[in-house]
């Protein structure tokens, strides 16, 4: 089952096709003709025709804003593993700002590769921290700029100690 929001209201959407033409909105059956010509799809449901158009596209938003005939909407999908992983809590893991990198165990600052100031990407290396003797890259979980380092190289670290500060 796949739910679309389109501004403020919900449907629950079931497809009983490949294509997405036969299926149910809210538990209410539908069945579409659709024919499309380049960017435009012409859509005719309960005896109504509609143009469709996509204007944007955000994958990994899983949005898009479509000019249905004359009409800007702007949709968001989601399908049944993003509602479990909102069912869950997890929903917005991968959106929540970053603030804060931690220690992922207790260890020795071995080397501080960052500083104060830096604008760094997601995944760009941190701090050298060695635990069990081994070298442990602690890479930015996100794109952001530094605004402080909280440890010193050669001490140790707790886990779950605040490593870096995020502006």
């Amino acid at each position: 089952m796949y739910r679309a929001k389109i501004d403020n209201e919900i449907f629950d959407l079931e497809f009983n096709d490949q294509k997405g033409l036969i299926g149910t909105v809210n538990g209410t059956p539908f069945n579409i003709d659709m024919e499309k010509q380049e960017m435009i799809h012409h859509v005719i449901n309960n005896h109504r025709s509609f143009t469709i158009q996509v204007i944007e596209f955000d994958a990994k938003k899983k949005s898009c804003v479509l000019q249905v005939n004359d009409q800007e909407i702007s949709v968001c999908v989601t399908d049944r593993y993003d509602q479990l992983l909102n069912k869950l809590g997890m929903g917005h893991a991968s959106s929540q700002k970053v603030n804060e990198v931690l220690a992922p165990m207790p260890g020795l600052v071995i080397q501080i590769i960052a500083n104060v100031g830096d604008q760094v990407r997601k995944g760009e290396n941190l701090i050298i921290l060695e635990a069990m003797k081994m070298e442990n890259m602690i890479k930015s979980p996100t794109d952001g700029v530094i605004k402080s380092i909280e440890v010193k190289q050669d001490k140790t670290v707790d886990k779950n100690q605040v490593l870096i500060k995020f502006e």
